[in-house]
């Protein structure tokens, strides 16, 4: 009875040859269409959230109480939600987008408000005396906060961009629920045809853990490249 078990037991788990059989395929997945979204999505909700921190710094009330409902309504709201709104219900009222567009806004639009926060609390840690010697020095807006603001609330704020990253990446896969085959879509389409799922899943793992753990470390030397502590 023991021999038996040996030859089937982590043969029956595991086939070595599926599993050469799909790690392209997942890798195209990941490489062609998780990271490619997420690349773009965060490119674009650094931007964004630049953006909506500024808002909410307006001298007109109403921008800023629009804008704070705003980010925290999408703080609040699962991403997957906001895919389904996106692909499913925006078409009705004439907006369509393709799915792999859908993924990226919906990553771009939910950290976004993410990194607003970040942006605000970077902002709001730059020292009172640096705003007062702005307005004393007449600097222009542009100059103020090009010059002097933004360069010492970014490099505060590296370190949550950088865990956003790697959190997009986790949450790109989510695409699949709209019909993005990105690295998870294409291990469910191929394990389903033969059902191998455990191979196709732990490739899946192994491949968020390889893309991850770089991008977290790449994120780290930002922080203490560009980095500062305020004395």
């Amino acid at each position: 009875m023991i021999p038996v078990l040996a030859q089937t037991g982590f043969e029956q788990i595991w086939d070595w040859e599926v599993a050469w059989d799909f790690l392209p395929i997942v890798a195209r997945g990941m490489f062609l269409v998780t990271l490619p979204a997420t690349f773009l999505g965060i490119t674009i909700a650094v931007i964004l959230g630049l953006f909506l921190s500024l808002l909410r710094r307006s001298p007109i009330r109403p921008i800023r109480w629009v804008t704070g409902f705003v980010v925290e309504f999408v703080r609040s709201t699962p991403l997957l939600v906001q895919l389904f709104f996106l692909f499913y219900v925006l078409p009705n009222f004439g907006v369509r987008m393709s799915a792999f567009t859908t993924l990226v806004v919906g990553l771009a639009v939910h950290y976004g408000a993410y990194t607003s926060e970040s942006y605000r609390a970077g902002i709001e840690s730059v020292a009172k005396g640096q705003w007062e010697a702005s307005v004393a020095l007449n600097l222009s807006t542009a100059t103020k906060w090009g010059r002097v603001i933004l360069p010492q609330a970014i490099p505060t704020v590296i370190p949550a961009l950088g865990n956003y990253l790697v959190a997009m990446v986790k949450d790109a896969p989510l695409g699949v629920s709209i019909g993005v085959i990105g690295v998870l879509g294409a291990a469910v389409a191929e394990a389903s045809q033969n059902f191998r799922f455990v191979e196709a899943y732990t490739l899946v793992g192994m491949l968020f853990l390889a893309v991850s753990i770089p991008l977290a470390i790449f994120a780290r030397y930002l922080e203490t490249r560009y980095g500062y502590e305020r004395t």
